[in-house]
């Protein structure tokens, strides 16, 4: 993978491209929340040599600081696109976890047409309608839960609430550790109130290409599951349960998830 930089007005975000050159087929990895683009390393390892490939520190996280944290969702798509113009991708495959896919959503609503397909790992709807007033009230005002808590214990109880497994886990307390305590409130604290800022939007958020719906079965963050269960209810769309997997269905159970994305995609 090639390491590079895309320049804003904000800050430089770091992306890494590679895989096989000669595919029609780009698959855009998303990390989550305080996550890194180390999230997706099992899936890189296994598509690498069966499509092109690029994932993302997003902005404001690991190598793509400093950066002003005063951006929106909206944003985040907007330079995406940016970067995929330079990189010749004109038709993705948005692979997004968690915060990874909402910014696939938001990236399917300002650029109707563009993505071919969407998997959306651990993640949930953007449309207003999944949402009670209540839970967009306390997603802007996260920040003093996050600051109580040493540092220490962000680190150990964030790995065990994302992870079910000894890799995810240590993954998941490295993101944290890359971080002084009050960069990780900040960052995590901005994130959460973009998403709830995205949501008041009222935006149609109509996903215009084929989609999977990706959740493991343990996933214990916040409303997760219910999320996904209404929303596969409401809309049809294919719901796959990975069994034993948290959060970081991915991480937890690569092999199941990577075998998904690749029956999806036909790679």
């Amino acid at each position: 993978m090639e390491e590079k930089g895309h320049v804003t007005g904000k800050g430089t975000i770091r992306y890494w491209v590679g895989g096989s050159a000669a595919s029609a087929l780009t698959l855009v990895f998303l990390p989550g929340l305080t996550a890194d683009h180390r999230l997706f390393d099992k899936q890189v390892e296994f598509f690498e040599s069966r499509c092109r490939v690029l994932t993302w520190d997003a902005p404001g996280h690991a190598a793509s600081r400093p950066f002003e944290l005063s951006f929106s969702l909206a944003d985040k798509a907007r330079w995406l696109h940016e970067i995929l113009e330079v990189e010749g991708v004109e038709h993705p495959v948005l692979v997004g976890q968690s915060m990874g896919g909402y910014v696939s959503q938001a990236f399917i609503q300002q650029y109707p047409g563009e993505a071919t397909g969407f998997v959306c790992i651990d993640s949930a709807p953007l449309k207003r309608e999944y949402y009670t007033a209540a839970e967009l009230w306390l997603l802007k005002r996260v920040a003093p839960v996050y600051r109580a808590y040493p540092h220490e214990a962000l680190a150990r109880d964030g790995a065990k609430g994302c992870s079910t497994t000894e890799y995810g886990q240590a993954l998941m307390k490295s993101f944290v550790n890359a971080y002084s305590h009050d960069e990780y409130c900040e960052l995590a604290s901005h994130g959460y109130r973009i998403l709830a800022e995205a949501v008041e939007l009222d935006l149609p958020y109509e996903v215009d290409c084929p989609v999977l719906l990706v959740c493991g079965e343990k996933d214990a963050a916040g409303s997760t599951k219910r999320y996904n269960r209404v929303w596969a209810a409401k809309t049809g769309l294919p719901l796959a349960w990975v069994k034993g997997a948290g959060h970081n269905s991915n991480t937890d159970c690569p092999d199941e998830v990577n075998a998904l994305i690749a029956a999806f995609t036909g790679v």
